[in-house]
């Protein structure tokens, strides 16, 4: 998900309830503290065992827990946490024990809220996370300098250890951590500077590919809590229908494992000792279905189709809503020597992460809730499942586990997840019930990437250059979607990729036409980037094609203002051993061209070549070069892995996926 929102970076704030000695370790959190506040007034009554709210616990042999704010799905974020706060407290990473954290005020780091998308975790927790590491170290070498009577200047640190030099001693920072924790946390702290680094910017392993790799690693599939039951789902085939009738209720009932059948808010499901048994059991329901009077969600026409709502959107005329302008973009087209005009639309598209959605919903003997699920936003799920628990939020605890992929699919999308099932389930039947969707059901009810349609209009010179550019994105953006949109105001998630362009063309106008989406639309890996870039990017070489321009240098030209982007545009280049357009002849007999992109996401910038080849209607891809400028680099271990899988997923959904 990218923002299209400002989201203030949270300022480190030593957190007194955070701050706890109890145990023998020092815990460290970051909220808003009183003045003055001491770690060992916030231990009083800390009893062994309680949960505190804090990110960073210093244990008696020295291992590090931290409490991830960010939900690991792949992308490295555990890995990239312990290497941010283990530089400034001097701990390899490798000693981090990393946990998500449970929903609570001091996680929420992204503008008041809690989230993993956008690319946003490190880039808005960077300089707090540092200073949280900072503080604790700190707080670890005047717990030594007040036992060893030295001062604090005296002392250095290696990794784990605190340091006197001077005399030859060391102590390890668990035999600190009791000593620590009744120091003052430090208002103002040093960070290293990034030439002495260990380990920010270096290519750290993963944390997680052991357990990974071994199968230690539990995703919310794999759970299990004690006493539960499993269940299994059959949806409408559209939003809007509930079950009105089952023709083989007693049928079904009884067969092996079969412990009861429900009728659900758009679903039937059956409950039985396991989960296969449930799953035979719901696919054999043969069930009548029926228009909802009830529904208050956004209801999908009988009527609706893929092809259909394509159609709506390509004869959606105007201009719409302004997002970006520059210039007087219709007078320079009316002026215009040539003018060069094209369409192109996306079609929906399916997450299909590699672990389908789950939850398992248990209400214990005092009527509150505990929920397991995969999910982007703790706190989200935790009030929606409260509603419908009929719970206030602090009755309801969330267990945010390891996703396998997400790519935007486990933001809370009411009608595309599987916990307001389970939680109804549970209260119904009174065990803890783990349901499961089917493959089938996940794609029946998965919140796609929105159709789109993109119209473009642009005036060349006499020279063939650019000097006006008018687009309007067609369709419905997520943000709006689920967020709001404010009425008047194009939604960011809807253009991106079209705006922000760093081309120098004069005179720009890009706007948005909202047409509602029957169908459940969501987030999907790099929102609107994934198709408005490839739109903008093929019309450019449209335009250096009419203009007779070769569409790299073209790109060139116009980025001479942007020192930046060029050097980028430049490396690709280099990468690829040399721009040439072709078509051209391969080593191997085959008749080759490449193609050039560029693409400004989340704060990166990207430059792209591919060399391509037909096979009779087949396209091959030869190869594929990507320079990347992310700015400040955590792992680039981990960004070489995101472009290779950026790469593939791109590759899949251009040419091999549509719903």
């Amino acid at each position: 998900m990218n923002a299209p929102f400002p989201m203030p970076i949270l300022p480190f704030k030593p957190s007194r309830r955070g701050l706890l000695g109890g145990m023998g370790a020092l815990v460290l959190g970051v909220a808003l503290p009183p003045a003055g506040a001491r770690a060992q007034n916030a231990a009083a009554g800390i009893k062994p065992g309680t949960r505190v709210s804090a990110f960073l616990e210093i244990r008696p042999d020295s291992t590090v827990l931290f409490r991830s704010p960010f939900i690991e799905g792949g992308q490295g974020i555990f890995t990239a946490m312990a290497q941010i706060v283990g530089e400034e407290l001097d701990v390899e990473p490798t000693r981090f024990v990393i946990e998500g954290a449970p929903p609570g005020p001091d996680y929420m780091l992204i503008g008041g809220a809690r989230f993993t998308g956008g690319s946003m975790s490190v880039r808005k927790s960077y300089e707090t996370m540092r200073r949280l590491g900072a503080a604790a170290r700190a707080m670890l070498i005047q717990a030594a300098a007040a036992q060893w009577n030295v001062p604090v200047a005296s002392l250095s640190t290696e990794p784990g250890r605190v340091i006197h030099k001077a005399s030859a001693r060391s102590l390890a920072y668990g035999d600190l951590a009791k000593a620590a924790a009744t120091l003052p946390v430090p208002a103002q702290v040093s960070l290293r500077h990034e030439a002495d680094f260990r380990w920010i910017g270096k290519p750290v392993p993963r944390l997680d590919v052991r357990d990974k790799s071994t199968g230690k690693t539990r995703y919310a599939i794999d759970l299990k809590v004690e006493g539960m039951v499993h269940a299994a789902v059959q949806h409408a085939s559209r939003l809007g229908l509930d079950p009105a009738a089952i023709a083989n209720e007693a049928e079904v009932r009884a067969m092996p494992g079969v412990q009861s059948i429900h009728r659900l808010p758009g679903a039937v499901a059956v409950v039985a000792n396991s989960w296969w048994r449930a799953r035979r059991a719901v696919e054999t329901l043969q069930v009548t279905w029926a228009e909802t009077n009830t529904a208050k969600a956004r209801l999908m026409p009988a009527t609706f189709s893929s092809e259909g709502h394509r159609a709506t959107l390509m004869a959606a005329a105007g201009e719409g809503i302004a997002f970006e302008t520059e210039g007087d973009a219709a007078a320079s087209l009316a002026r215009a020597q040539t003018v060069v005009e094209a369409t192109f639309d996306a079609p929906y598209l399916a997450h299909a992460q590699l672990e389908p959605p789950s939850a398992i919903a248990r209400f214990r003997p005092d009527g509150s809730l505990e929920l397991w699920l995969p999910n982007q936003a703790p706190e989200m799920f935790q009030a929606d499942a409260a509603r419908v628990a009929g719970l206030t939020p602090d009755k309801v605890t969330i267990h945010s586990s390891v996703l396998g992929g997400f790519f935007g699919r486990h933001f809370l999308y009411q009608a595309a997840a599987p916990y307001s099932q389970a939680i109804l389930l549970a209260k119904a039947v009174g065990k803890p019930v783990k349901l499961i969707w089917s493959r089938e059901e996940e794609f029946l009810r998965d919140a796609v990437r929105p159709m789109s349609v993109a119209r473009f209009k642009a005036g060349l010179d006499a020279n063939g250059l650019p000097v006006a550019l008018q687009a309007v994105a067609v369709g419905e953006g997520p943000v709006s979607r689920w967020f709001g949109g404010e009425p008047g105001k194009a939604d960011a998630s809807a253009v991106e990729g079209i705006a922000g362009k760093p081309y120098a063309i004069a005179n720009r106008r890009v706007g948005q036409i909202h047409v509602d989406d029957a169908a459940i639309i969501g987030f999907w890996r790099s929102v609107g980037h994934s198709m408005n870039d490839f739109f903008y990017e093929t019309f450019f070489d449209e335009l250096a094609d009419v203009g007779k321009h070769d569409p790299y240098a073209l790109r060139l030209r116009l980025l001479a203002g942007s020192p930046r982007h060029k050097a980028l545009l430049e490396a690709v280049g280099d990468l690829s051993g040399g721009w040439k357009r072709g078509p051209f002849a391969a080593a191997d007999g085959s008749r080759r061209a490449r193609g050039v992109a560029m693409a400004s996401p989340f704060g990166s910038e990207v430059a792209t070549i591919a060399e391509v080849s037909l096979n009779g209607s087949d396209i091959v891809v030869h190869d594929v070069w990507v320079a990347v400028d992310p700015g400040s680099i955590v792992n680039p271990a981990v960004i070489e892995a995101q472009v290779q899988s950026a790469v593939a997923l791109g590759l899949s959904s251009a040419l091999l996926e549509e719903v």
